[in-house]
This record gives C-alpha cells, sequence and structure tokens, in this order.
C-alpha cells in the first residue's frame, strides 16, 4: 500500500486487528475465536477475513466525546458496551507520559476493568475489544485477559508490540497522518507512533505483585477464584 494514499482500499477495513487465541499460557495456549483486539471499527468496513467475524460482542473503550453521537457501526450485528475506561485521566489538560497513563487506568479504572473481565466472560461468542487505535486502552485490556489466563509476560509484551507495525495506517483510518514525503517511508517514521514496551512491562510489574498477576490483581479488586477458574476454561486450550 502506497503511504501516500490515505483513501486505498487498503484502509476500508480494520487494520489493527487481531485474535488473541495461540498465543501460549501455563499450561496450553489462548483458544482462538474468543477475544479479537482492533482499532475502531468505522461504516462502511469491508468484513475482516480470517477472524471469527461479526462479534457477538462489542467493549467500545473510548469516552463519549470520541464518538460524536453516533451509533456504533457494528451495532446491528452485535451486542455494543461503551465504557470509558479512561474517561477523567487521558482528558485532563496534563498529558501524562504513557507508562504513568496505564498505571493511572490500573489505580482509577480498576472497577472498569472488572467490569471488562466479567462482560468477556460472560460472553456467548466472539468477543471485540477496541478504542481508536487499539493501542493504549486496548491494549491494558488485552494485557489482563491474557495474564488472567495464564499467557506467559513475554508473550504479552509480544502482542502488545504488535501494533507498532499498524500505526501509520491506523493515524491514517484516523485522519491524523499526513502524506508521507515520496523518499520517506513508515520505517523513518516509526520510532514517532510506537508503542513503548516499558509502559506494558510496568503494568505486567504491578500485576505481577500479585499471586497470579493479574489474576491475583482481579481477585483484589472483587473477582471471585471461580470467576478465574472459569475464564481459563473458556480462555485455554
Amino acid at each position: 500500500m502506497s503511504t501516500t494514499d490515505p483513501t486505498s482500499e487498503a484502509l476500508d477495513g480494520l487494520v489493527n486487528l487481531r485474535d488473541l487465541g495461540g498465543l501460549p499460557a501455563e499450561p496450553g495456549t489462548t483458544r482462538e475465536g474468543i477475544v479479537l483486539r482492533s482499532d475502531a471499527p468505522r461504516a462502511g468496513d469491508r468484513d475482516p477475513e480470517d477472524v471469527a467475524w461479526p462479534p457477538r460482542l462489542v467493549l467500545d473503550l473510548r469516552d463519549a466525546s470520541e464518538l460524536n453521537g453516533t451509533a456504533h457501526p457494528l451495532a446491528q450485528v452485535a451486542e455494543v458496551h461503551q465504557i470509558e475506561l479512561l474517561a477523567g485521566i487521558h482528558s485532563t489538560e496534563v498529558a501524562h507520559p504513557l507508562p504513568e497513563l496505564y498505571q493511572l487506568a490500573l489505580r482509577n479504572a480498576a472497577d472498569k476493568l472488572v467490569r471488562v473481565f466479567r462482560l468477556v466472560l460472560a460472553a456467548e461468542g466472539p468477543v471485540l475489544v477496541h478504542c481508536a487505535a487499539g493501542k493504549d486502552r486496548t491494549g491494558v485490556v488485552s494485557a489482563m485477559l491474557l495474564s488472567a489466563a495464564g499467557v506467559r509476560s513475554d508473550a504479552i509484551i509480544a502482542d502488545y508490540v504488535r501494533t507498532d507495525r499498524n500505526m501509520f495506517r491506523v493515524l491514517q483510518r484516523l485522519e491524523m497522518a499526513p502524506a508521507l514525503p515520496p523518499d520517506v517511508s513508515e520505517e523513518d517514521v516509526r520510532h514517532l507512533i510506537s508503542t513503548p514496551v516499558e509502559a506494558i512491562e510496568g503494568v505486567l510489574a504491578t500485576w505481577a505483585e500479585h499471586e497470579e498477576h493479574a489474576a491475583g490483581w482481579l481477585r483484589a479488586h472483587g473477582v471471585t477464584a471461580d470467576e478465574i477458574d472459569r475464564w481459563r476454561r473458556k480462555f485455554r486450550d
């Protein structure tokens, strides 16, 4: 795809979509068709291939101010829940570095993360979790679901940084990326839109203070041991 053509057909669908199945857990691997993560769907998007689609449940982590009062484009085919994960945190006048922003989410939005966990646990069919870019809010939620299932930290980090390769197209879909000059490639600017490993490492370090990492953190915030067990049976092969 040409990076100078934001109207390319390559942008007429989700560009940061993936199934969280197939990742190494202890024991086994995560099951495909349970949780998908992505950037924000748009009206008119073509259906993605190679993933379970359409989702039965959509968790939209964006703030209401990002939606402009529009209906979710998947509302006709899925149950949609809007959970403003960073409302009152990232919309302040202070621009928080990502590692700090992620920690604020753990401290100030624990109840919302618990709600996300329980909605995914109860869902009958594929769940799509997304925000705008599918990077930060979606990254924290995805890491939580994976860690609670017993996925290794290195695999969680590897999934998080996969977004790097997709970010320029994400920004084009959000109409935030200018066309690149003919002699400049995506690789030349990738460092400007990268996903910093230290941000998700800080989240994992916070969870590591608890027995069984995110599972222990969730239990400390009201999730029961039975719910954790049911999640692992649902999400792990």
